[in-house]
């Protein structure tokens, strides 16, 4: 740590500054250059793609309702987790998906964490059917949106904030309610679907 602080003490080309408030926690502050635009990318959307394909995520069906009252889902790989204190998740969606003005527009949406024996719930709701819920086991959540059976977590979210950017939108959920049983996982890894054990 003495050797860091060192270091950004004597970064006056980055006009670092520390303070120290003793007994209580060191702050630091940054003043750095003005934000230079990034470089073009020196390579194509298809080799992007196929680079993030390397890291493994888990899959979630996100549900939420229609304008017509009726149930709304589709699959999602981009869930996250982003603070504890409040109980904050995020996701991402496409800017051109049809779901887009009902997440955008409804107070509350369910994210459900699929298990190693659910890649078939995870195909369903990625595919354009247009009754992904037919033959589907849920119940309903406190505010009435699809809770999809065997699925090893849930988290009940309210739809706190959202962020454009580039052809997405990042939702960020507050957790309202949640439940997990420990089970073996979905993956994503490389374009298939995959399964890690407990």
């Amino acid at each position: 740590m003495a050797m860091i602080l060192r270091k950004i003490r004597d970064a006056s080309a980055q006009k670092a500054h520390f303070r120290h408030n003793p007994g209580v926690s060191y702050r630091l502050t940054l003043m750095l250059s003005p934000k230079k635009p990034a470089a073009e990318p020196e390579f194509d959307s298809q080799h992007f793609r196929a680079a993030l394909s390397q890291f493994a995520t888990g899959v979630t069906v996100i549900t939420t309702r229609d304008e017509n009252g009726g149930f709304f889902g589709l699959t999602a790989s981009s869930f996250n987790s982003v603070s504890l204190t409040p109980p904050l998740v995020l996701w991402s969606l496409g800017s051109h998906s049809r779901g887009l003005p009902l997440f955008s527009g409804n107070s509350h949406y369910v994210i459900n964490v699929l298990a190693a024996d659910q890649a078939a719930l995870a195909e369903r709701f990625a595919s354009r059917a247009d009754d992904r819920f037919h033959g589907v086991d849920f119940t309903l959540s406190q505010t009435g949106l699809p809770i999809l059976g065997g699925v090893s977590a849930w988290f009940e979210c309210h739809n706190r904030s959202r962020y454009p950017e580039g052809d997405h939108v990042i939702f960020v959920g507050e957790v309202e309610r949640c439940a997990f049983e420990a089970k073996p996982a979905l993956v994503f890894h490389g374009g298939r679907f995959a399964e890690i054990g407990v």
